[in-house]
């Protein structure tokens, strides 16, 4: 044999032999062209964030062995611990190859850690997932964020109830939550959409969770209250609360005694639905129609078939991987950030057979839209009967201008 052919022979063996190593578990392999940063909460506080994670870095790899994805947390205690999380965000941008930086969700120092990371790298793209400072504060700063359509669904969750079978609305909060701007506003988009819909609407208080009764006082006292506010409104009656925590009480009741449950504040088929009828989720976890095929049969098995909803996707969940997309894109040259088209393309693909709405925030104060906040909702999933079209809904123009 020449030498030549030996040559050619031997680096077509060294080709395989190299390839071969690179698959090898846990050996890095051909860098990924850029990174895409992500920071959530851990799984004790945002789990359904944080699995949209874990599934962006099994789709793209994770950037220790040469992939896309860098995944930090910002700490459990993050009010008193406002400089960790943004140094977790800024040291994201340490990274020569960053180019998005995710935070989802976006809790208080995110507009600082942005700030910081704009000011020596203004190339990197950051996008904020469910922002909990004032939309003008993250605004100033982020590339795009994005939020509940709280507006929307003032209406939309009065007009499903309706859909379902209710005749009137209880709405359970306390002092603490009405105080919220966008808590309140969507209070009164609700009384407002009962009264044009024919339905009747009535406040009721529960005990705040985190004052001295504690989650479990609040919880025994929505197990006593329930049946009795059945029991006076009637069975066509549908129920709303504010608390997360709540959820599971009410439902449990609801399923026993009669009622109405279109969805949670953030609607999710691991809100209130596992405690409620003791559901195992922890073979499914992150398997999201997997979860709802779950929950819903456990649901009809406990009499809620017809009167009980959810969204099919966890919002926390979609928000990390339909960023994760609407970024890649982005760099990738095939979306634009502030593009309502684009980014519910991403949605889309994260969450497949789910609908989704998207429209721009508009300041209450000042009437000005911004396309760098978009908000969103999905469409509502009944147990029992299916998806009930809210996209398809057109929300009339004056409940935006509801105070």
């Amino acid at each position: 044999m020449c030498i030549s052919k030996r040559l050619a022979g031997f680096a077509l063996c060294f080709a395989v032999f190299a390839m071969a190593v690179c698959l090898l578990p846990g050996v890095s392999y051909a860098a990924a062209p850029y990174h895409i940063g992500i920071m959530t909460g851990t799984v004790s506080q945002s789990e359904d964030e944080l699995r949209g994670a874990e599934f962006a870095m099994k789709k793209f790899g994770d950037v220790a062995k040469g992939g896309m994805i860098k995944h930090v947390t910002y700490p459990d205690n993050f009010m008193s611990e406002m400089e960790t999380t943004i140094a977790q965000i800024v040291g994201l941008a340490d990274d020569p190859l960053m180019k998005v930086i995710i935070v989802n969700q976006a809790i208080p120092g995110t507009t600082e850690g942005f700030r910081r990371v704009k000011a020596k790298r203004p190339d990197i793209l950051c996008l904020a997932g469910e922002p909990q400072e004032d939309p003008n504060v993250i605004n100033s700063v982020a590339d795009l964020s994005v939020i509940e359509d709280f507006i929307s669904r003032g209406y939309l969750i009065v007009h499903t109830a309706k859909k379902m079978g209710a005749t009137k609305f209880v709405h359970i909060s306390f002092p603490r939550h009405m105080s919220y701007e966008s808590i309140s506003r969507r209070a009164s988009i609700m009384e407002q959409a009962c009264k044009d819909l024919g339905m009747q609407y009535v406040f009721e208080t529960a005990p705040d969770p985190t004052s001295d009764v504690g989650v479990a006082g609040a919880q025994q006292f929505m197990l006593e209250k329930v049946p009795a506010w059945v029991k006076k409104y009637g069975k066509d009656t549908a129920f709303f609360t504010t608390n997360s925590s709540l959820h599971e009480p009410l439902l449990r009741q609801l399923a026993k005694y009669g009622g109405y449950y279109v969805e949670a504040t953030s609607a999710s088929p691991i809100v209130g639905y596992p405690g409620a009828f003791n559901i195992d989720l922890a073979k499914e976890a992150g398997d999201w129609p997997a979860i709802l095929k779950k929950v819903e049969k456990a649901v009809i098995k406990a009499g809620g078939k017809g009167r009980m909803g959810t969204w099919a996707y966890s919002h926390g969940y979609a928000n990390t991987l339909a960023l994760v997309y609407l970024g890649k894109d982005a760099v990738d040259g095939k979306a634009k950030i502030t593009s309502k088209k684009d980014l519910l393309e991403s949605y889309a693909h994260s969450t497949p057979g789910v609908k989704w709405s998207a429209n721009y925030y508009t300041d209450y104060g000042t009437g000005v839209t911004t396309k760098k906040m978009v908000l969103l909702y999905q469409d509502t999933y009944v147990f029992g009967r299916g998806y009930m079209g809210t996209p398809n809904v057109k929300v009339p123009a004056k409940y935006f201008k509801v105070k």
